[in-house]
Formats: structure tokens, C-alpha cells, sequence
């Protein structure tokens, strides 16, 4: 009987062990940074700390915040930014 010997042997499998642990090692970091992205761990995140819940007036600052970028935008008019801001600042 002969033996094939023209392969890589040992080597070969050594190889294929490192390349499969390398492909599984991809496939893990590829699935983690997917659920991070679609979870908006940093979506839309803006510069600076959030405000905090115990300072005065925060959520109406929020509020104008919004109204304001609103209006940046273009989604409502200038007469009615003034309106629903005095809104706003009546209810603080």
C-alpha cells in the first residue's frame, strides 16, 4: 500500500484550526457591533452630558430645544414658534 504524502500535513491542520478560530472570532465582532449600532448606543448621540433629571426646568429646556431646532428646519413658521414657545415658558 502507498500513502499520499504531497499534502500539508500537520501544518494544514493547524492552519485551518487558526483560520476557523479567526473566522468565528470576525463573525462574533461583525454580530456585537450591528446589535450596538441598531440598539443607538451612540445613534444621534450629541456632545456633552445629558441634563440631569433633578435640575429645575430641564425638560422645559428641552422642549424650546426642540421648537427651536424645529423651526431651524423649517417645520413650522415663525409665528408659530413664537406662539407655542410663550406656551413654553408660561407653563415652566
Amino acid at each position: 500500500m502507498m500513502w499520499y504524502d504531497g499534502g500539508w500535513g500537520w501544518g494544514g491542520w493547524f492552519f485551518m484550526a487558526i483560520f476557523m478560530v479567526l473566522f468565528w472570532a470576525l463573525v462574533i465582532a461583525g454580530v456585537v457591533a450591528l446589535v450596538r449600532y441598531l440598539a443607538g448606543s451612540h445613534h444621534g448621540h450629541q456632545g456633552g452630558p445629558p441634563p440631569s433629571s433633578g435640575e429645575p426646568g430641564w425638560r422645559s429646556r428641552r422642549a424650546e430645544d426642540l421648537l427651536a431646532e424645529r423651526f431651524a428646519r423649517g417645520e413650522i413658521d415663525e409665528d408659530e414658534y413664537k406662539r407655542r414657545l410663550a406656551l413654553l415658558r408660561e407653563h415652566r
